[in-house]
């Protein structure tokens, strides 16, 4: 690795603290948020507003904001960004330290549709697919994602499917039910599954979020009942959100 240039580093942290706070600066502020000489901070300052990259916030002289530069390059990246390819290399991440099977899917109207997934390397693990299709309400991904749904739209689409198919006698097949499984999960901001698409398979999922803060997407370990338990699951939970939020991440979010 060569040689970090100081100026470089040292524009790239001023930039960096306008994702603070409500995103605007003066220079002072800067001055002591980073301990740099104010003259330092005035030059660095200065080059980055002549690039677009800062701009003065008109109704408040002397502090800066991000500038239109910076939507242009962010633009740019998300343009490049491959949702299942940058899922893979999460869920491969996540599969290494459980060594479970980890999936991303996506909803389309009330299915999952599974884009990416790392196998385990156990001998008795999940057998799917990517490109699979399964109903929404009976998979931890599914209500997950409809969990995430505007209430308005989550209604609609549950009208149009008409009835929940059961996969597996523990399948929930009541609207209420339902209703009442997805507030837990909102509350919770994961989902579980135990044998209602598989039998023999429980699940633990979490959302993957955009730049805007959409759900575009949930993340899912699923393990065989051989070796799921309570605490298992309670790990596993922590895992798929912490894989989730790394996910997230690069697709340029940035909250909570």
């Amino acid at each position: 690795m060569g040689r970090l240039v100081p100026a470089v580093t040292r524009a790239l942290d001023i930039m960096e603290l306008f994702l603070e706070g409500d995103g605007t600066l003066s220079a002072p502020d800067i001055v002591r948020k980073l301990g740099l000489p104010r003259t330092t901070v005035h030059e660095l300052v200065t080059t980055l507003a002549a690039r677009s990259y800062l701009v003065p916030v008109p109704e408040a002289p002397g502090r800066y904001r991000l500038g239109v530069r910076n939507h242009q390059l962010g633009s740019r990246y998300a343009e490049k960004l491959d949702l299942a390819a940058e899922g893979r290399r999460v869920a491969q991440e996540v599969a290494e330290t459980c060594d479970e099977t980890v999936h991303m899917a996506i909803l389309e109207d009330v299915d999952v549709i599974y884009i990416a997934k790392v196998d385990s390397t156990h001998a008795v693990r999940m057998v799917s697919a990517n490109g699979r299709r399964l109903p929404a309400h009976c998979t931890a991904v599914g209500k997950m994602l409809l969990a995430a749904l505007p209430e308005e739209e989550l209604e609609a689409r549950l009208e149009e499917c008409g009835e929940l198919v059961a996969l597996t006698p523990n399948s929930v097949t009541g609207f209420d039910e339902l209703r009442a499984e997805l507030a837990t999960v909102r509350n919770r901001g994961a989902a579980v599954e135990h044998r209602e698409a598989n039998p023999d398979v429980s699940c633990v999922a979490a959302p993957v979020r955009d730049s805007s803060g959409a759900v575009v997407a949930a993340l899912s370990i699923s393990v065989p009942m051989v070796r799921w338990s309570e605490d298992r699951e309670r790990e596993l939970t922590d895992l798929v959100a912490k894989g989730a939020a790394d996910l997230s991440v690069r697709l340029g979010h940035r909250g909570a």
